[in-house]
């Protein structure tokens, strides 16, 4: 009998694309400072797999954890929330 477990599901927005088919995805959280009770803003990069390279710097994407597709890369864009603005 198989088990569907659930795949995380983030949103970041895209710092590099200068690879192929493959995008860095910089992911903000904010977390309270554990003596200062500051909130702080952290972030992380994440490699993610663009299939077809539709990603820009800046956009606002969704990804979908998923199985080892490269040494770093664990993540895939599932879509593009909002295009940044070219100038």
């Amino acid at each position: 009998m198989e088990q569907h477990v659930a795949r995380k599901v983030i949103t970041g927005l895209v710092v590099s694309n200068k690879m192929e088919k493959t995008v860095v995805v910089a992911v903000e959280r904010m977390v309270i400072h554990p003596r200062y009770k500051r909130i702080i803003r952290r972030t992380r990069k994440f490699m993610a797999h663009d299939a077809e390279n539709s990603c820009h710097i800046g956009d606002k994407v969704k990804l979908v954890e998923t199985r080892p597709l490269s040494k770093e890369k664990r993540w895939r864009v599932v879509e593009i929330l909002e295009k940044s603005v070219q100038i």
